[in-house]
């Protein structure tokens, strides 16, 4: 918790709460120093890959290395805990090794990964897909921030080396990814920590809706084009979607921008960001982009529909998984959250310890965990750890 501490004050939103740190913003370039030096007061050697994902390497780095961490950034406004949890508990877990006297036999590193959340250029997971190839770097490079400014203007001549890099990716011999819970089902358990075993397919489409830029108070009823009409139609058809679905589907509209966004003016275009999870993402997608389409003809508009990332449901490693179950006692639980884990995991063994939110509340401020339970899981991962490094 004194590691968290370190960094609590670190990417404050003053306006939205929370906390805010997104690729190469200020507060994102400060968590990076912080965990560079961090690293460097325990003795690990640490490198920063083509990619922005950091690396702090207990030995020297090879083949077949026991891998753990998580994020440092955040969605816009989000808690403290979500991906710096597993990142200091990382850390922690190595301190606790250290005084164990383990020496391990394996290489050992803790990974910070870049952009998971999207947070900034939209796509999750963005340094963990640039490595595993499952992004295309040039894609990436034109991707583009709520200001306009692409992946490539915001890093210079670090976007050269974007890209697969599977001389690297070898090297991780499985990976563990500790995460506080998103979602409140180990509460009612009783159970502080679980082992993660399956993360839901999910996606994320943009919706754009064009009309025709007009004067708010001259332009009457019947000559708009007004393309908010058919994004309000569809933000309620994604919630109507939802419902008929079932209860595991899940259709979000977080982010809508209007263009030109003035507050008397009819827009030009409007944006808006569909969110779908569940046992058939495609499915709530294709339910609400048909009430997208029929709203936008009704109000003589058009709308385009492109995918920013789709990923399909992921089972984590059961081997890794049984090991973790045995070395922590504790039960298995899925989760609807997208994870580093779950890109890592189509190329190398990979498993999940949660711990327990109280709350339940996630992707805002009052996420949460105990501090025991938060050393709980240290001492989960620093036993799991121990374990895989022989």
């Amino acid at each position: 918790m004194k590691l968290l501490d370190e960094i609590a004050d670190v990417g404050r939103d003053a306006r939205r709460g929370g906390w805010s740190r997104h690729l190469g913003d200020d507060a994102e370039t400060e968590l990076r120093e912080w965990f560079t030096e961090a690293a460097a007061r325990r003795g690990l050697d640490v490198e920063t890959d083509g990619n922005l994902n950091v690396w702090a390497w207990w030995g020297e780095p090879g083949p077949d290395a026991v891998v753990t961490g998580s994020h440092l950034d955040s969605v816009p406004g989000g808690g403290a805990y979500d991906g710096p949890l597993g990142v200091v508990s990382a850390l922690a877990a190595l301190d606790a090794l250290s005084a164990r006297g383990v020496v391990p036999t394996r290489p050992v590193a803790v990974v910070v990964f870049a952009e998971e959340e999207g947070g900034r250029f939209g796509v999750p997971c963005l340094g963990a897909r640039l490595l595993t190839g499952s992004l295309d770097p040039d894609r990436a490079r034109g991707l583009r921030d709520p200001d306009g400014v692409t992946l490539a203007e915001a890093l210079g001549h670090r976007a050269a080396g974007l890209g697969s890099d599977p001389e690297r990716l070898a090297r991780v011999g499985c990976f563990v990814e500790l995460h506080v819970e998103q979602g409140r089902a180990l509460a009612p358990r009783g159970d502080a920590l679980a082992v993660g075993s399956t993360i839901v397919a999910h996606g994320r489409w943009r919706l754009s809706f064009t009309g025709r830029a007009d004067h708010a108070g001259t332009t009457r009823l019947a000559d708009r084009r007004d393309p908010m009409v058919p994004a309000a139609a569809t933000v309620l058809a994604a919630r109507a979607a939802m419902a008929r679905h079932g209860d595991e589907a899940r259709a979000t509209v977080g982010r809508l921008h209007a263009t030109p966004g003035g507050t008397n003016v009819v827009p030009s275009r409007v944006d808006l960001w569909l969110d779908a999870r569940g046992p058939l993402p495609q499915a709530l997608l294709d339910d609400v982009a048909a009430a997208a389409h029929a709203a936008a003809a009704d109000e003589g508009c058009m709308v385009e529909v492109r995918a920013e990332s789709v990923s399909g449901a992921v089972t984590l490693d059961p081997g890794l998984a049984d090991t973790l179950a045995t070395i922590t006692g504790a039960g298995r639980l899925p989760t609807a959250a997208g994870h580093d884990a779950g890109v890592l995991a189509a190329h190398v063994p990979t498993g999940m310890l949660h711990v327990r939110n109280p709350t339940g509340v996630s992707h805002a401020p009052d996420e949460h965990a105990e501090d025991a339970d938060a050393e709980a899981g240290v001492r989960a991962l620093a036993d799991v750890l121990e374990e895989l490094c022989r």
